[in-house]
């Protein structure tokens, strides 16, 4: 398959070996000798001609050096008689004379004495046939057979003989005798052969691909093999293979043709070059003759020798593989406990040397399962490098092998906090923190108390607050955790536990929140951030300082930088934003937070931020993008298992779902299993609302009512009472309306507006004014709308502006009502809110874009308007005075008095009045269409927008 493709750039060899052999044919006896790097080609050369000695009739006697009967004499020159074609009484001759001087006790004499009988019966040979000898890795013949190659070839310049023998291209200090003296034979002629050449590479892919494709193939190609013919062939072969049923322009393959030419390669240039390969396949970027000298225990010259062999049959470039996956190749050959030695050995090497943690933690990872104590701060630090890098792998693989060579108790305590950390930016819900021993290392005081906080903290977001709970009690009054340090730790851990679950009942009512003191305020410890930061959500929630939480969340933001200790703080600061109704300061953070995130390579963290920055828009009615974010810090936390950090994404997903009209949507993430221990804290708490906003927009409004009555009982059982938290009221409120019960609505939502602040009073008063009738409902509506416009929540401004609009139709305000409903429509359309837009429109059509189904019927007079006169007159028959329809159209009142002129004349009326009946061909006054438009809505909508139609 490959015949021809050994040859590319060898003609000049293969002619040169053509000359030499028509010489020996006509009496001029010649010897070839081919050298070149290990698979440069030589052997297929070879071949080639003693094929082509065949084919004209010669005699071949070929056979091949090998290395294990080097020391056993004359056993290659009982190769070559054995292939002559000899007499029996010729063959026992010959074996007579080579078992007499083949023993260990001949000496170089005699084993001369017996040279000339041997080459006269090769020379007779050559009286009656052309004698071709081929002789492949000669160099690795014994000495007396080289001797007799030399002999030989003295006396073959007048017969009919060729030896043609091929040998690498840099010799052992031993054999160099034999290249020297034969070099010198008038009638030897040397041929190197070379690596293939880049033409080359394309000329041997020739064989094989299309001439574009083996073009297109060549470069990376040679850049790998660097021109050996022996690695392209196997990555030709390895290519066909993969292109049977796959995709010609698939990218290189590299196979097992490949790794077995690699090691073949390897294993015929010697046993010290694979030995040398092997460290510079352990050693990598490092690697260097002086460095290899020391890993191998090898003379540095000899180092320096063997890299230059390898970098000449194509393996290796500078010093270094050429291709990573051949380096891969030969780690992967070397017998487990060697390869283990070499990377513990490169390790102490370059610790000596002062490499970087990285380089030296590489092979300590690699090696085994434990290191000198010297390793452990090495592999430390060589962790943090890891984690910034974004290496989450390689970080827990090294703080594992650190704590597994760790002897200090109190070290090897805190790096199980380091590694449920690395485990945390992965997946939240796969942290396994002991509690036992986390329990027992803190009654030890191996536990710093920032690394307790930490520790706790792990323990709660991945749903096991009860386990934390136990931990915190067990430490609380014993003599250990009894200074200032380890008790601020545990009212942090307490605060902290009690502000995600108040379920748990840790937080004494009477205790005042700790403020930062002076020696705080450079502190960077994890517990005073996990302490201000609860501290912060537990004032959000509370009515009378919400101003305080606004303050101490923003010290945490502005305080501590991002990173394992400090996540969870900063993200419980920007929660107690959101429930402070600072939406304009949580989502500026958030972003902020969620850029640094980024750059940490840490998902769930940005899982985290992404949930608060999906809520904020959710509360500012946003649904498009809250279900965007929310989506996406699902996506970051991955789906195994559950935690309390997924529930806030989960519930805000719902209910932007549920708002946006996608109700199997939310129905199917409601259909994922919520274990029962999260709906008792506070994202549970957010879950809960989400299932009832589902079931009152599905119309299970007994559910929905279920649902948030018992989110009041919680919050009543906590003792909060924050409508910024769940507006259960005002929820409830709802389903009471839709359940036809408006007085229990209007009760509720009355109850709520005396505690509500400025956002949650606006829908507050929205339910009041909604429940009520006449001009009070009317002033409730309005002041609501004032608010809800400076409030941020656009999708509670559209209800509360379809509620005025309603109002409005029936106090008869039909102009305005519509004017009110158009703008909720527009509103609610920006918002997503789908549903919405149905309801206030039925058909859910742009009212300011919507071709009506059936058009008016008007009499032909009006065909006489043009579109300027056609839009006054409407805008006329709607009852706008002169000066607000110039408003309208941006033209002068003049301008529009004139167009009035031509109206009436053309129309043929007298009065302004009598225009509607004129325009709608006598029917009704209002010319409704389908139900819900005007044909006065149809000329006004290219003028006007929803908002500049409002008359006061």
């Amino acid at each position: 398959m490959f015949l021809d493709a050994h040859y590319v750039e060898r003609e000049k060899q293969r002619n040169l070996l053509r000359e030499l052999l028509g010489k020996a044919g006509e009496g001029q006896g010649q010897v070839a000798l081919l050298s070149g790097a290990v698979a440069s080609g030589k052997s297929a050369l070879l071949m080639n001609c003693a094929d082509q000695a065949l084919a004209e009739g010669a005699l071949l006697l070929d056979t091949a050096g090998v290395p294990a009967e080097r020391d056993r004499p004359f056993g290659l020159l009982g190769r070559i008689f054995a292939s002559a074609p000899l007499t029996s009484a010729a063959h026992a001759e010959v074996a007579r004379l080579i078992d007499g001087v083949a023993g260990g006790e001949s000496s170089v004499h005699d084993q001369m004495l017996a040279m000339p009988q041997l080459s006269a019966v090769l020379l007779d040979l050559a009286k009656d046939h052309l004698v071709v000898i081929a002789v492949d890795d000669v160099h690795d013949s014994d000495q007396a057979s080289l001797r007799f190659l030399l002999y030989l070839t003295r006396r073959i310049r007048h017969c009919r003989m060729l030896v043609v023998l091929t040998e690498p291209a840099r010799l052992e200090s031993g054999k160099r005798g034999f290249h020297t003296e034969l070099a010198h034979l008038p009638h030897c002629t040397l041929l190197r052969l070379k690596l293939l050449s880049p033409m080359g590479t394309v000329g041997l892919l020739s064989e094989h691909f299309t001439p574009s494709t083996a073009a297109r193939l060549a470069p990376e190609l040679h850049d790998i093999t660097g021109g050996s013919p022996l690695l392209l062939r196997a990555l030709v072969e390895d290519r066909l293979t993969a292109t049977e049923a796959g995709d010609p322009y698939q990218p290189l393959v590299r196979g097992d043709n490949y790794a077995q030419a690699v090691l073949d390669c390897l294993h015929r240039c010697g046993p010290e070059p694979l030995e040398i390969a092997r460290g510079i396949a352990v050693l990598g970027a490092h690697t260097g003759p002086g460095l290899l000298s020391r890993l191998l225990g090898l003379h540095l010259r000899d180092v320096e020798q063997a890299v230059a062999d390898l970098g000449q049959c194509g393996l290796l470039s500078e010093g270094r593989f050429r291709d990573e996956q051949a380096a891969a190749v030969v780690r992967d050959a070397v017998p487990a406990d060697r390869l283990s030695g070499l990377h513990t050995r490169a390790a102490e090497l370059l610790h000596q040397d002062g490499s970087a943690a990285y380089d030296i933690a590489r092979h300590l990872v690699v090696a085994g399962d434990t290191a000198d104590l010297w390793a452990v701060p090495v592999l430390q630090e060589a962790a943090e490098y890891a984690l910034a890098d974004g290496d989450m792998d390689f970080a827990h693989r090294c703080l594992a092998l650190a704590r597994n060579s760790c002897r200090d108790d109190r070290v090897r305590a805190s790096l199980t906090v380091k590694l449920a950390g690395v485990v945390w930016r992965t997946d939240p819900a796969a942290v396994d923190i002991d509690a036992p021993a986390l329990l027992l290392d803190a009654k030890a005081g191996r536990l710093s108390p920032g690394d307790l906080v930490v520790s706790l903290s792990y323990l709660a977001w991945s749903g096991r607050l009860h386990e934390a709970r136990e931990v915190l009690e067990a430490l609380e009054g014993t003599d250990g955790w009894s200074g200032r340090e380890e008790r601020t730790a545990l009212a942090a851990a307490r605060r902290w536990l009690t502000v995600l679950s108040p379920s748990l009942g840790m937080e004494p009512g009477d205790e005042e929140p700790m403020r930062p003191g002076p020696a705080d305020t450079l502190a960077g410890d994890a517990e005073i951030a996990h302490l201000h930061a609860s501290s912060a959500v537990a004032a959000a929630l509370s009515e009378s300082r919400r101003e305080d939480a606004v303050a101490e969340a923003t010290r945490v933001l502005q305080r501590y930088r991002l990173d394992d200790g400090y996540v969870q703080p900063l993200a419980l600061a920007l929660w107690a934003l959101v429930y402070a109704g600072r939406l304009d300061l949580a989502a500026p953070w958030c972003e902020r937070l969620l850029n640094e995130s980024a750059d940490h390579h840490a998902r769930p963290w940005q899982a985290v931020f992404t949930s608060v920055r999906a809520e904020t828009a959710l509360r500012q009615g946003d649904l498009p993008s809250a279900k965007v974010h929310a989506e996406a810090a699902l996506r970051h936390l991955g789906p195994r298992g559950w935690s309390l950090a997924r529930t806030f994404p989960l519930a805000t997903l719902i209910q932007a779902h549920t708002g946006m009209g996608q109700f199997d949507e939310a129905e199917s993430l409601l259909g994922q299993t919520v274990p029962e221990a999260f709906l008792h804290t506070l994202p549970g708490l957010h879950y809960a609302r989400a299932r009832g906003r589902w079931n009152l927009a599905t119309g299970r409004y007994h559910a929905a009512l279920g649902d948030f009555l018992a989110c009041g009982e919680a919050l009543e059982e906590w003792g909060i009472d924050a409508p910024e938290l769940v507006p259960w009221r005002l929820d409830a409120a709802e389903t009471w309306l839709a359940l036809g019960h408006p007085d229990k609505a209007r009760s509720l939502a009355e109850q709520q507006l005396l505690r509500s602040p400025d956002r949650a009073r606006g829908t507050a008063l929205r339910l009041v004014g909604a429940t009520g009738e006449g001009r009070r409902g009317l002033q409730q509506l309005q002041e609501a709308v004032e608010i809800l416009e400076n409030g941020g929540d656009r999708l509670q401004l559209a209800l509360c502006l379809g509620e005025l609009g309603r109002l409005y139709r029936v106090m008869d305000d039909v102009n305005r009502a519509r004017m009110l409903v158009r703008k909720a429509w527009h509103v609610a359309k920006s918002c997503g809110a789908e549903p919405l837009c149905r309801q206030l429109i039925p058909g859910g059509a742009d009212p300011d874009l919507e071709t009506p189904r059936h058009e008016p019927v008007l009499p032909q007079d009006t065909a006489a308007l043009t579109e300027a006169e056609s839009r006054v007159a409407v805008l006329a028959a709607h009852g706008n005075t002169n000066r607000e329809i110039a408003a309208r159209l941006y033209v002068t009142v003049s301008t529009v008095e004139q167009h009035l002129t031509r109206i009436y004349r053309k129309l043929k009326v007298n009065r302004r009045r009598d225009l509607s009946t004129r325009l709608a061909g006598g029917g009704d006054a209002q010319f409704a269409l389908n139900g819900r438009q005007t044909v006065a809505d149809l000329v006004a909508m290219e003028v006007t927008s929803c908002g500049t139609g409002r008359r006061d």
